[in-house]
């Protein structure tokens, strides 16, 4: 199953994790509640499936989703490209669980 937004084509969204390949790419964690879809999560990982599960926010897209949980992944081998569109999703729409130490660079 795919779907194209932000101009590249996501795999997914699936409800389990691991229906994903452990490829780099820009995971985005959806919360789909009957024909309301919002954006819980989004991020860059080497391994995008390995980073979905391990997920240090993983409890708070739990407590921020009252439906379904899903995820999805465009896979993109370069490092600067997937900071890109991690970027532009981020600015394109309100993300539920965001890390705002991540977007000011402050730790």
């Amino acid at each position: 199953m795919t779907y194209s937004k932000w101009g590249y084509e996501f795999d997914g969204p699936y409800t389990n994790p691991n229906m994903l390949r452990p490829d780099p790419g820009v995971y985005v964690i959806w919360c789909q509640t009957r024909n309301n879809w919002k954006i819980l999560d989004v991020g860059e990982s080497e391994n995008a499936v390995e980073k979905i599960v391990y997920h240090e926010r993983a409890d708070k897209w739990k407590q921020n989703c009252s439906g379904t949980i899903r995820y999805s992944t465009a896979y993109i081998p370069a490092k600067k490209e997937r900071l890109a569109l991690e970027k532009k999703i981020r600015n394109s729409k309100r993300i539920v669980c965001e890390d705002h130490k991540t977007l000011t660079g402050s730790k």
